[in-house]
């Protein structure tokens, strides 16, 4: 592969340095070292022994960024990763296959981040009894006996959306529904 000219016409085999990736990614040097160890990306060597990357580097690093910003975690973004190769730039259509499974987790986690702001202002079934509403929302720590954690909320999640305690008038603050 031949490094990158400034000043010169591109071309999509020509490689980037790890200054240059850093200054266009705005990703330190150190975690683009990182992000090589976990096999996110990969770069070539030169006689000198200096890293390059490929172009197609960049979209991964820069979907790498995003995904940080989201708070997904490195292993799942692996994952979502298998599907296009490391070696070579990704084809269209694997770059599209990879842009719907990370779409469909995406929505997923949209879903559960929603579910979380409805129930924020009551009960997610922690157990706790450390609040007073909990007393409504719990009554004798009922949860408490299901588990560690909000095993409401995890096993609405689940579940899908629970029903909306406006539409049912038969549900209360206090009820319990199964899980």
């Amino acid at each position: 592969m031949a490094a990158s000219h400034r000043g010169g016409p591109v071309e999509p085999e020509d490689t980037l340095s790890v200054g240059e990736v850093s200054r266009r990614t705005g990703v330190p040097v150190s975690a683009l070292h990182f992000y090589e160890r976990r096999g996110l990306i990969v770069s070539t060597r030169t006689a000198g022994n200096q890293r390059r990357y490929a172009r197609h580097m960049l979209r991964r690093i820069s979907l790498i960024v995003v995904a940080k910003r989201l708070g997904v975690p490195l292993a799942e973004l692996s994952e979502v990763f298998a599907a296009v190769p490391i070696s070579r730039a990704p084809t269209t259509g694997e770059w599209r296959r990879l842009s719907r499974e990370w779409k469909e987790r995406l929505e997923e986690r949209r879903r559960t981040i929603e579910r979380l702001e409805r129930d924020l202002a009551g009960c997610i079934g922690c157990g706790c009894l450390s609040l007073k509403a909990c007393a409504l929302l719990n009554p004798d720590d009922v949860l408490g006996e299901r588990g560690a954690g909000p095993v409401r909320f995890d096993a609405e999640v689940a579940r899908g959306p629970a029903p909306d305690l406006a539409a049912d008038p038969g549900a209360g603050p206090g009820e319990i529904r199964p899980g």
